[in-house]
Formats: C-alpha cells, sequence, structure tokens
C-alpha cells in the first residue's frame, strides 16, 4: 500500500477542491423547481411581471412578492431579445440604454437557446451555474493549488461573496471577471492574441473589466517605450464595447455613464462601515445577516492594504489589483449599501488579484484569513430558498411542468418534511398552472383526507368533477379529463356540507373539514 501513499497524498486537495465544489452543488441544487426552474435566481418581482416584456408573463417565472426585483430581471428580459428590438423593452427595462451595454450574458443564454423563448428563460438563469466550475477550475491552474495555503486562498476567492452573490442574482459579474481572468492569465503566458480577445469579450460583460488592460505587457513604468503598444492594445480591448454601445444609443438614445456610482475617495467606504455598525443596533434581528456584512466588507479593505501595500509594478495582478483597490476607494453609497452590498461583485477583480498575490507570494494565514471573510457572506446567499406561501404542489412530466397554488377558501400550507397540505373549512379554490400553456386536455389527481368522514365535491365551474366520500386517511382520486378555458390555467373549487369540526379543544382552534395532501397533473 506504500506505493499508493505519495499519489493519495498529492489528490487530497484535489479531493478538497471536489468536495467544496460538491457541497456548493448540493445548495444551489435547492434553489431548482420543477416548473420555474431556476428563475429563483433572476430575483424577477410583481411589478416586473405586471410590466415586463409579453415573454414574462409567458415563460415560467417565480415572481417575488412585492417590489424586491433586482438587475437579474433586467438582463433576463433582454436576453429575449440582444438586439433590443422589441417595442416593448424600453418600457419593461429600466435604464435599459445603461443595462443594454453589458450583453454578454443575455446574448450566451439567447444563443444556447437557439433563439427559443421557453429555452431563453433557463438558459439565463442557470448561465452562471456553468460559469462558476469554469471560474473555479481556471483560478487552481493560475495559483496553482498544492497545499493547504493555497487551497485556502482558492477557497477564498470562489466562495466569496461577489462570486457566490453573481450565481444567487443571476448577474454578469462573475462572467465579466472569469474572462478578465482569464485574459491576464494568458496575458502572463505570453499570449497575446487570446489575452486581448480574453478582455475586450470581458468588457461586453461589465465595462470595468476593461480596466485590466493594465496587466498586459511589460511593466509601463520600467520600460516607456511600450506605451505606444500598451495605448493600441487598450484601443483594440475597448473597440467591442464602443462599437456595442454605438448600437446601443441608435436604439434606444443615450444612456447614463455611471459615473453616480462614485464619490469623493475613502467617502462611500466610511459610509458602509458606519450604517452596518448602526444597523446591529436598529435591526438587532437579522444579526448574522448584519455581521456577514461586516466580514465581508473587512474582507475587501484586506485585500486592497495587502496589495497597496507594497509596489510590484512588474506584476501583471499587482497592477490589476491596485486598479480595483483605488476602484474600491472611489466607490459610493449606491454600490455599497445592502447586504453585503453590490462592492463585493464590481470588486471581485481585486478579490482574485489578492487570492493569487497572496498565494504566490506565500502570506500569512492571517492574510488568508482575513481576505477570505465574505466567504461566509457567499455561503449565506445561497443558504435561504424563497418559497411561494400559497404553492401546494408542483410537478414535471413528459407532457410538460406545473404548479398548483390555493385560493380563497384555505388555511394556508403547512408543511413537514417534504410533504405539504391544506386544511379548509367548507371549502377552497386551487389554482393550476400547467406549461406549455396549450389547451390540451389535463388529467388531475387530487389527494384528499378529512377530519371526519364526509363528501366532498370538486367542480370545474359549473362543472361537477367528482362528489363522494373522503376519509380520514388520504387517499388519491382521480379526475376526468379538464380542457382549459385559458390556455395553461385551471380553476378547481372544493367543497363539502357537512359541518366542520374543532382540531382540538383550545381556544382559537381552526374549524376543520378536509384537507389536500397533494395534487399531480398527468
Amino acid at each position: 500500500m506504500s506505493i499508493f501513499r505519495p499519489g493519495l497524498f498529492r489528490w487530497r486537495w484535489h479531493a478538497a477542491g471536489l468536495g467544496l465544489a460538491a457541497a456548493l452543488a448540493v445548495l444551489v441544487a435547492r434553489f431548482w423547481h420543477p416548473y420555474y426552474g431556476f428563475t429563483r435566481f433572476v430575483q424577477l418581482d410583481e411589478f416586473d411581471a405586471r410590466n415586463g416584456i409579453h415573454e414574462v408573463r409567458e415563460q415560467p417565472f417565480f415572481v417575488y412578492p412585492g417590489n424586491g426585483g433586482y438587475d437579474g430581471a433586467a438582463y433576463a428580459q433582454i436576453a429575449f431579445h440582444p438586439l433590443l428590438d422589441a417595442p416593448d423593452l424600453p418600457t419593461a427595462v429600466d435604464s435599459l440604454a445603461y443595462r443594454a451595454r453589458r450583453i454578454l450574458a443575455s446574448a450566451l443564454a439567447w444563443l444556447a437557446a437557439g433563439g427559443n423563448p421557453a429555452w431563453i428563460t433557463h438558459t439565463y438563469a442557470g448561465l452562471n451555474l456553468v460559469v462558476w466550475p469554469v471560474f473555479a477550475w481556471l483560478l487552481w491552474r493560475i495559483l496553482p493549488v498544492t497545499d493547504a495555503r493555497s487551497w485556502a486562498g482558492w477557497a477564498g476567492v470562489v466562495c466569496s461573496a461577489g462570486a457566490l452573490h453573481s450565481v444567487r442574482l443571476a448577474l454578469t459579474d462573475l462572467l465579466a471577471t472569469t474572462l478578465l481572468t482569464a485574459g491576464v492569465w494568458l496575458g502572463e503566458r505570453h499570449r497575446g492574441k487570446g489575452a486581448l480577445a480574453a478582455l475586450a469579450v470581458a468588457g461586453l460583460a461589465r465595462e470595468t473589466a476593461l480596466a485590466a488592460v493594465v496587466g498586459l505587457g511589460r511593466d509601463p513604468l520600467r520600460a516607456p517605450r511600450t506605451w505606444p503598444k500598451f495605448a493600441v492594445r487598450a484601443l483594440l480591448v475597448a473597440l467591442p464595447l464602443a462599437g456595442w454601445m454605438l448600437y446601443v444609443r441608435s436604439r434606444t438614445g443615450p444612456a447614463a455613464q455611471g459615473f453616480g456610482n462614485f464619490t469623493w475617495p475613502v467617502v462611500g467606504w466610511i459610509e458602509k462601515w458606519a450604517d452596518t455598525c448602526a444597523e446591529f443596533v436598529r435591526h438587532p434581528e437579522f444579526t448574522w445577516l448584519i455581521a456577514t456584512t461586516l466580514l465581508a466588507t473587512l474582507a475587501l479593505t484586506v485585500q486592497a492594504v495587502y496589495v497597496l501595500r507594497r509596489a510590484r509594478w512588474s506584476d501583471a495582478w499587482w497592477r490589476v489589483g491596485a486598479v480595483w483597490s483605488v476602484m474600491l476607494l472611489l466607490l459610493g453609497t449606491a454600490v455599497w449599501e445592502g447586504h453585503p452590498g453590490a462592492a463585493t461583485r464590481v470588486l471581485l477583480p481585486l478579490t482574485v488579484a489578492f487570492g493569487v498575490l497572496a498565494v504566490r507570494e506565500r502570506a500569512g494565514w492571517g492574510w488568508i484569513g482575513l481576505g477570505g471573510l465574505s466567504a461566509l457572506s457567499g455561503v449565506l446567499a445561497l443558504w435561504h430558498v424563497p418559497a411561494a406561501p400559497p404553492e401546494i404542489a408542483a410537478g414535471r412530466n413528459a407532457a410538460g411542468a406545473y404548479v398548483a397554488r390555493i385560493d380563497s377558501g384555505w388555511f394556508g400550507v403547512e408543511h413537514r418534511g417534504s410533504a405539504g397540505w391544506a386544511w379548509t373549512g367548507s371549502s377552497g379554490a386551487i389554482e393550476v398552472e400547467t406549461f406549455p400553456r396549450t389547451a390540451a386536455p389535463r388529467r388531475i389527481r387530487l389527494k384528499l383526507r378529512a377530519i371526519t368522514p364526509r363528501d366532498v365535491e370538486v367542480r370545474a365551474g359549473d362543472t361537477v368533477l367528482f362528489r363522494g366520500p373522503v376519509a380520514v386517511q388520504a387517499a388519491w382520486i382521480d379526475l376526468p379529463a379538464l380542457t382549459p378555458i385559458v390556455a395553461g390555467r385551471l380553476r378547481l373549487e372544493l367543497r363539502s356540507a357537512a359541518a366542520p369540526v374543532k382540531e382540538n379543544g383550545q381556544p382559537g382552534a381552526r374549524a376543520l373539514g378536509f384537507a389536500l395532501h397533494g395534487l399531480e397533473v398527468q
């Protein structure tokens, strides 16, 4: 067995890396829904559902209650029309001219779906689930990971708030940073054309990625003759974005330049620290959320301090880190505010540069540990899975997907583990939504139980679909095929003439009749 030990010893860090990826995959998989797919990531709210492009209402998007939308909802809508040629797009997307500059993720989703609206929804929502493994693999190669210190540095970057919040909110920052990282790495390997191409494409994901052009070529201070070549590189890298911005302007008119995201040096950073500390008093019920935000801000600060404490002009990664460290000092309130705030995503290139420099220079565990603290906020982003309270059942079969929601008359959905049910006193309505949204007949099964044996009637409009006894033990009943009046939507009403029974002798006990324990569309 001794001949295998060196190999096992060498591969243990690969196993640890795969283990971390598997753990994150488990967290991510919890967001998948048989009807909505991964569209929980998009964070589309009720306002977007009402006022968005018509595809939003035709496709199975998960809708957040109230006005809780985020930028991913805008990029997802652009993905249906990456040429910006839909007449309802300007009114549906806030600041379309500004959002459309970051076209790459939306365009990739459209291409991956072959322009099919039924697939665009899911390809955009899940795009970062493909980008993150590429990012993790690329950084593993760049460091490289060979021991505990380098593994911790790698994990602190790939699990950082900037990386995982990009996944959680279906945003463009992770894609831009992955391409930026590839560009600087190719430049290190003297593959200039590939480096220029990677950075040029990264600019189409997020315009600030173009600043990484400072990482290409030789030290500009020690080689002043390279300035003309550097200027040419910068021009070539900026050309695709410049051309695309001209096209966007022709379609949408002038755009805000985003300069409002910056302020006087250090002012926004100080405000972030002060506001976060004050929130411990204002919102003690959110202590863990505020604490992880504070630690993420500390991590970014440590990363900038590590980069700026000693100049290394000849190092491409130091030059990249220095640019984003200066950016940290100039970011305004709009970028810092929130939990943990957009700053963690905007400054993701700083996190990458810090990780590379700290590992290669064998920085102490203090630097590695403090610089990786934003991973706590990153994991927290994937911890809570939002649920739609009225949902009683969902599934997918050969005919498509479906979701069922309780409507009026029910006491609400109760859960125990993966099981869910809803009680009513005498009557309740159910809304069933299917996709594809066709008028094809559907067969529905209901799983019912009663507080005491009683007859229950199931109707669709004026048509009685079932009338018969329901026992105390839950059992399935099969309804005849139903043809929806509105394509993809069915409404059932369940009622019983028997008097409800108090669930127990406690004051305020509910008067119950029967419960819905499951629903299937066949």
